[in-house]
């Protein structure tokens, strides 16, 4: 699949692209290597590593999506990947830069034979982002006595996801918003309100803003925390809507499988521990009762790789069209 759409100021044009995740997948040129199921995509055990991913996320629905489903068997979990890339017209010629890279999942239901959109978002990355996080933040903080953040520290990254996501392009494709699922934070404090949802389950409230809380909400999102049904550990779910009235009940578990999954594998220390959060829960990477799945993943080749791509992101984005992209960033605006 792929979709062209010119934004208001015509310098930039968005390409989307699909591309199936199952074990067959190989990463494409354009893929942030860092990204979860790139990493798992590489080296000797590479499809036995997608398989057994694959297999859990789709268990994981199963048990989530137990109604009239006696054998837990019912639903399949088909994963897309979607590649926003962003062409920028200038005098220099025209050039297609890798910008977002989400997952979108779509439900098939093998009792009606009916396919189930599901929700755009979940494992959501972004060359920016690493630019500014891995790159920009360390080199403003470098030899200060404090770390501080730059007043305008996330806004072109927040204008360019909700250009996108306000454009024709991503309307026509998906009738729900995004939501972006990720960690929580180590250095927060959580603590279980009474509230209990009936899929996404018990609500947590964290005592302060993150950062990244910070740097999502200049996308417009805003972060709930909860803890489904047999997790051990609540989630950060970011979204612009209504998170417990836009979605349908199988749109949300195909985000909690999905993501649930990919953390049990990257953060095993918090969401594959041997021991359920508590009331009052601090995650932590140093948590040793913690079981590892039978997937490999490299975390420490992310970590560094997060800061070659955000360097790639300042050579090849940043610099070159920074007059550009502060005009555009200037006058930008959603009607």
């Amino acid at each position: 699949m792929e979709n062209i759409q010119d934004t208001k100021g015509n310098e930039f044009v968005f390409t989307l692209k699909s591309t199936c995740l199952d074990e067959n997948y190989h990463p494409s040129s354009q893929t942030r290597l860092t990204t979860n199921f790139a990493n798992l995509a590489r080296g000797a055990n590479r499809q036995q590593n997608l398989r057994n991913a694959l297999n859990m996320i789709n268990n994981r629905f199963n048990a989530l999506a137990h109604i009239d489903n006696p054998k837990g068997d019912r639903y399949h979990l088909e994963l897309e990947i979607l590649t926003v890339t962003m062409r920028i017209d200038d005098k220099n010629g025209i050039n297609d830069l890798p910008m977002i890279e989400v997952l979108k999942t779509n439900i098939f239901d093998g009792k009606t034979g009916q396919q189930i959109e599901g929700v755009a978002g979940n494992n959501f990355s972004s060359y920016v982002r690493d630019y500014d996080f891995s790159v920009l933040l360390i080199d403003y903080n470098k030899d200060k006595p404090s770390f501080t953040v730059p007043e305008s520290f996330g806004d072109l990254h927040g204008k360019l996801y909700k250009c996108f996501v306000n454009s024709s392009t991503y309307k026509e494709h998906f009738k729900m918003s995004p939501i972006i699922c990720l960690s929580v934070s180590g250095n927060k404090i959580y603590t279980r309100t009474e509230y209990q949802h009936p899929v996404l389950g018990f609500e947590y409230q964290q005592d302060q803003y993150s950062l990244t809380d910070e740097y999502f909400s200049k996308m417009g999102l805003k972060v709930r925390f909860f803890m489904p049904a047999n997790a051990v550990a609540p989630m950060a779910f970011y979204h612009s809507g209504d998170l417990l009235s836009d979605y349908t009940d199988l749109g949300l578990i195909s985000s909690i499988s999905t993501m649930e999954t990919f953390q049990k594998i990257y953060r095993p220390e918090i969401y594959n521990a041997n021991s359920v959060a508590g009331k009052i829960y601090q995650p932590s990477l140093k948590h040793e009762d913690y079981s590892l799945t039978r997937v490999d993943y490299d975390r420490e080749e992310r970590s560094r790789l997060a800061v070659e791509q955000g360097k790639y992101a300042e050579e090849h984005f940043i610099k070159p069209y920074q007059d550009i992209l502060e005009q555009w960033s200037a006058n930008f605006s959603i009607n």
